[in-house]
């Protein structure tokens, strides 16, 4: 299952593609795949090299990838993974309906965009305190993640782990915690809100597929209370 990031339009979205990418040259390892480039298609520009210097890096090695599997069309992607139209085409869709429009039809377009954007800023706002009433309440977790063998790098295991962020989960405190052999698990606590995140669903569809499944073997819930 492809690794899924929060709206990657935001600082915290691209705050966690950059600590994602804090161990890893690409989404899925070492080689461009299929992930690498939806989640290149969702980030509208190249990111701040100051601010996620590991985003920006990983940014200009798709795009330079791109650019040699498709040499003389526009470099970009479509959200479906396809490559972009070439710039011409592209130009043409573009040039089109605007030949049959006037001056005063481009002004007035200009300031229903503007209208538009506001509209669509206040429906978020309203949803975003939509969604803050609906949460009706909060519980603390205590997982344990289980490593592979004595050889699995506890702290990739721990730096994955964390690097699944969705909206109304919180990770919290962790330690390492021996189980015999060498071989220790990794505790860690969480906060979720009830009504937005499914600690089942954390376990089966994030914390045991690809990419995490490198590192971790299983994760069993130790305690669940409700705050």
């Amino acid at each position: 299952m492809a690794v899924i990031f929060s709206d990657l339009h935001s600082e915290s979205g691209l705050k966690a593609l950059e600590e994602y990418l804090s161990c890893k040259s690409y989404i899925s390892g070492s080689q461009l795949t299929k992930d690498d480039v939806k989640v290149y298609a969702a980030v509208l520009k190249k990111p701040d090299g100051d601010l996620y210097p590991n985003a920006s890096k990983w940014y200009e090695a798709v795009s330079g990838k791109l650019a040699s599997s498709f040499p003389g069309k526009a470099v970009g992607v479509s959200i479906g993974g396809s490559p972009a139209a070439p710039a011409e085409a592209a130009s043409e869709k573009v040039k089109e309906p605007a030949a049959e429009d006037d001056d005063d039809d481009l002004d007035l377009f200009g300031d229903e965009t503007e209208d538009d954007k506001k509209a669509a800023e206040e429906r978020a706002a309203a949803a975003k305190a939509s969604t803050k009433k609906k949460e009706s309440g909060k519980s603390s977790v205590l997982l344990d993640v289980k490593p592979w063998d004595d050889e699995t790098d506890m702290k990739k295991l721990e730096e994955s782990v964390r690097s699944i962020q969705m909206e109304g989960l919180l990770w919290g405190a962790s330690k390492l915690v021996p189980v015999g052999y060498g071989i220790k698990k990794l505790q860690i606590m969480l906060t979720i809100v009830d009504d937005l995140v499914s600690v089942d669903s954390l376990i089966e569809e994030q914390l045991t597929v690809e990419p995490c499944n490198e590192y971790v073997q299983s994760c069993d819930i130790v305690a669940f209370n409700k705050i």
